[in-house]
């Protein structure tokens, strides 16, 4: 299964607003950060707005924070939020699937299987948790303590 860009792009926004908790962040900082096109990041902003991750404020001292602790965020309801589409084969969409042999074909099944699998273990982790990882490599997450389990 691979991922949208879309829903990367949601997840780095999501991880840079973790590594700068108390402040307010501009999508220009986020775009210089990670190369990514303005446009592109206006609309995974605007879409985590609406879906309750995220705080925006417009103006001259707006910007961008999260809705709340990054430790109440699991990955799994990021990516169920943010991913469009999760019918890995045709006929895992009854109204598209064309395929002669999906009654008697097990694969459907398996990839079924494989995808709840995906997902649960992404339920596991809490965008601190990765947020935590990431602050080791990236400067911009200083701000993150590191706490041992």
């Amino acid at each position: 299964m691979r991922l949208t860009l879309y829903t990367d792009y949601s997840l780095r926004v999501l991880i840079y607003l973790a590594g700068r908790e108390d402040e307010v962040v501009t999508i220009s900082e986020m775009t210089d950060f990670y190369k990514i096109s303005r446009n592109h990041l206006v609309k995974v902003v605007h879409n985590l707005g609406l879906k309750g991750y995220i705080l925006t404020s417009r103006g001259r001292h707006g910007g961008i924070k999260l809705a709340r602790p990054a430790q109440e965020i699991p990955i799994g309801d990021v990516v169920r939020s943010t991913e469009p589409d999760f019918d890995l084969l045709e006929c895992f969409n009854p109204v598209t699937d064309k395929c002669v042999i999906s009654r008697s074909c097990s694969l459907k099944g398996v990839l079924h299987s494989a995808q709840a699998s995906f997902l649960n273990i992404l339920d596991g982790y809490t965008l601190a948790d990765i947020a935590k990882a990431s602050r080791k490599v990236l400067p911009a997450f200083k701000s993150i303590p590191i706490v041992s389990s």
